[in-house]
Formats: C-alpha cells, structure tokens, sequence
C-alpha cells in the first residue's frame, strides 16, 4: 500500500482507518493480546493480525482500505509492458513460461513478482489484432480485420 496521509482520504476510508485504530489500541498501547483485542471487537484474528501488519508499515494511514480504479494493477509498470511483450514475440510463448520469466525479471529488478491469474488477465487484456498481427502476421491480420 502506498503511504498516504490521513488528510488525503475519503471521510469514509479515514473513518475505517480510526475504526480499525480503535481496535488495535489496546494491542497497542495497554500489552492486552491481539486475540482478546480482536475478540472484544468482534473482529477476527486474522483481520486484526493484517490490520496489524498494516499499520506496523503504514502508520494510521496504512489501514485505511486500498482502492484501485477499475484495471489499475499494483505491478510495476515497466513488468506489465515486459508481460505484454513477451506475450507477443513469436514463437508464442505459455503463460506458465511468461510467468516464470516475469518472476525472474521482477526478483531481479526488485519488483513485487506477479501471478499466473494476474499474467493471464495482461495478456488476454491486449487487443486480438494486435496479437494476430503479431503471431500470425500482415496476411493474417488483414484477412480478419480488413
């Protein structure tokens, strides 16, 4: 999640972040355990165990709900563009093999490695004439979208 002031939220994601504040200041500051924190709440253990986390990196910003725009990804941007690339050199490649080439890539450059599901929606997400052009080439493409 991508530090963010409090004064940069919506009313409604400040007022989750001071709710789930609220629920973990008695972890906090009084040494009560996390499970009775949690159990008092009416939150389960594992939320308030990421909660946790969350605001251990983030501060009280960190646990206000991350929002994504409809089709913005958290990969880096330069992963996307090398996805999508290999997804069109020729020979065409498995998605599996996408996969683990992007992983190698991301480790190296430092970047978070992206899933299979998540390779699978960047390369079905580009434009089929791009992709017959790309594979099957100028006769090919005209043929279909002439």
């Amino acid at each position: 999640m991508s530090t963010v002031a409090l004064t940069g939220l919506t009313d409604a994601d400040r007022a989750r972040a001071m709710h789930r504040g609220r629920v973990l200041r008695p972890h906090l500051e009084d040494g009560v355990p996390l499970t009775r924190a949690a159990a008092d709440a009416g939150v389960p253990l594992r939320t308030a165990q990421r909660w946790l986390h969350r605001y251990r990196t983030g501060g009280l910003a960190g646990l206000a709900p991350d929002r994504r725009r409809p089709g913005e990804r958290r990969a880096h941007p330069d992963l996307i563009r090398l996805i999508e690339g290999m997804a069109l050199r020729r020979p065409r490649s498995s998605l599996a093999a996408i996969t683990r080439r992007a992983a190698q890539i991301a480790t190296a450059q430092g970047w978070v490695p992206v899933s299979y599901n998540t390779v699978r929606s960047i390369v079905t997400a580009l434009d089929p004439a791009v992709v017959t052009l790309a594979h099957e080439g100028a006769v090919a493409f005209r043929d279909t979208y002439e």
